[in-house]
């Protein structure tokens, strides 16, 4: 599955259920525009997945987020070895930019809420030049770095900085508070956020 992923793309299983809960308050049309699914196979029980595509189209992964906060992986990547590109890449520019976040669940609230030019890295550790400069591909020239509100996400936002700079792409980052992160962002406070960078 590994080669496979690697050369033509993964293909959904065919007795998916396609997702149409809240989980995390997002909208289930959410769920739908990003084709999550559950699955009876015993590594997916309990969570729900979501097919993650290439700048081509082509399914590289699937990513389970477990339901149930207290199960351990939270998240199971199948295959296990997947090189995991910068997702959802046909997030829409808003005036050349998009917005950089860690996690799948940070883009998705975004996106929920009204910010569809959000991307995420899937950890601050998987952001290189490479997926960077594919992004100038699809218009991109600035990055709004939005990573965690801790440390190690302003470490990283300001190493993703300098990263943006070798490929020639402007770089903002914007300084989340401690402890929170942009999956926890409301709704009056994503308008607000879209509002002081694209208005």
């Amino acid at each position: 599955e590994e080669v496979r992923a690697q050369n033509i793309g993964l293909t959904p299983p065919t007795d998916l259920m396609p997702y149409i809960g809240n989980f995390r308050n997002l909208k289930p049309r959410t769920y739908k525009d990003f084709n999550a699914f559950t699955h009876h196979d015993s590594q997916f029980i309990g969570r729900v997945v979501f097919p993650v595509t290439d700048i081509t189209g082509a399914i590289r992964a699937f990513i389970g987020r477990h339901m149930d906060r207290t199960q351990v992986p939270k998240y199971l990547i199948y295959p296990p070895k997947a090189k995991l590109p910068l997702f959802p890449y046909d997030a829409v520019p808003i005036l050349g930019r998009v917005i950089l976040v860690e996690g799948i669940f940070d883009a998705l609230n975004l996106h929920d809420k009204g910010l569809t030019n959000a991307m995420c890295c899937f950890g601050t550790q998987n952001v290189n030049m490479y997926k960077l400069s594919m992004l100038k591909f699809l218009g991109v020239r600035q990055v709004d770095i939005l990573f965690d509100g801790d440390t190690a996400g302003r470490e990283a936002a300001e190493k993703a900085a300098d990263l943006c700079e070798k490929v020639e792409l402007l770089a903002n980052i914007i300084k989340m508070e401690q402890g929170l992160d942009p999956g926890d962002l409301p709704e009056d406070r994503v308008k607000r956020l879209k509002e002081y960078l694209y208005d």
